[in-house]
C-alpha cells in the first residue's frame, strides 16, 4: 500500500461507500472529495442543494467556472445530463427520499446515532444548511470526521451535548482511525487504520466499542495499493 495521509484515508474509506447507480449529497469539508474519488465504472450522481443534480470532480486550476458552485460556494465541474432547478425543488428531492446516501460532517456523534454538526454554543455557529433534512430523508447516512476535536476530547460521544441536528440518524461513522456502525446493539467497531490498535481506537472514543473477532484494516481500495 502506497503511503496516504490519514486525511486521504478518511476520503478514499469514505468513497468506498458509494454503489452503482446511487443518487448522493457530498457535505461541505472532506466529504466534498469524494467526488474525486468513484471507483472507475460506478455510475453514480451528485446532488447539490443548492439546485443542482450531476455534479462531476473538482475543476483543475485554470479551468474553474465562477457559475458553476456546490452547496458549499465551490467552484465544480459537470456530468453529461446534469440539470439545474430551484433550491426549493432541491430540498423536495431530499425531503421526498430521493437521496440514496449522504456523506457529512460532524462535532459529535453519540452511541445512539445522534448527530450534532452545527454549532458550538458561544463558540461555533457553522450555520444549520441542509444537513437537517439532509440526515432526516437520506436512505443512508455516513459521517466522515476527525476522531477528536482540537484540544483531544473524543468526538464520539456516549451522548451529544452540543445541540443536535437529527436524532438517531447516523448509520456509520469514518474516522481517520476506524469505521463504526451504530446498530441498536451500540456502536460497532468494523475497521481500523492500519497503524492503530483496537485498543488505542476504543482509549479515543466516549463510548464502549462492540468488537467481534479481529478487526481488518481499513479498506480503502485500489488507489491506495
Amino acid at each position: 500500500m502506497k503511503n496516504v495521509s490519514s486525511k486521504e484515508r478518511l476520503v478514499l474509506r469514505a468513497a468506498r461507500e458509494l454503489e452503482d447507480g446511487f443518487y448522493v449529497n457530498l457535505g461541505i469539508g472532506m466529504p466534498t472529495q469524494v467526488s474525486n474519488h468513484v471507483p472507475p465504472g460506478m455510475k453514480i450522481t451528485l446532488h447539490s442543494e443548492n439546485g443542482m443534480l450531476g455534479i462531476g470532480p473538482f475543476p483543475y486550476e485554470g479551468e474553474e467556472d465562477a457559475d458553476l458552485i456546490n452547496a458549499g460556494k465551490q467552484t465544480v465541474t459537470e456530468m453529461p445530463g446534469v440539470s439545474y432547478f430551484h433550491s426549493s425543488d432541491s430540498f423536495a428531492m431530499i425531503r421526498g427520499g430521493h437521496v440514496d446516501l449522504s456523506i457529512l460532517g460532524a462535532l459529535q456523534v453519540d452511541a445512539q446515532g445522534n448527530l450534532a454538526n452545527w454549532m458550538i454554543p458561544g463558540k461555533m455557529v457553522k450555520g444549520m444548511g441542509g444537513a437537517m433534512d439532509l440526515v432526516a430523508g437520506a436512505k443512508r447516512v455516513v459521517v466522515t470526521m476527525t476522531h477528536a476535536a482540537k484540544d483531544g476530547t473524543p468526538k464520539i460521544v456516549e451522548r451529544c451535548d452540543l445541540p443536535l441536528t437529527g436524532v438517531g440518524v447516523v448509520n456509520r461513522i469514518i474516522t481517520e482511525l476506524a469505521v463504526i456502525d451504530v446498530t441498536p446493539d451500540g456502536l460497532v467497531l468494523r475497521e481500523r487504520a492500519p497503524e492503530v490498535t483496537v485498543e488505542e481506537i476504543q482509549k479515543a472514543t466516549g463510548p464502549k466499542l462492540i468488537v467481534e473477532g479481529d478487526v481488518p484494516v481499513m479498506d480503502v481500495g485500489e488507489e491506495a495499493s
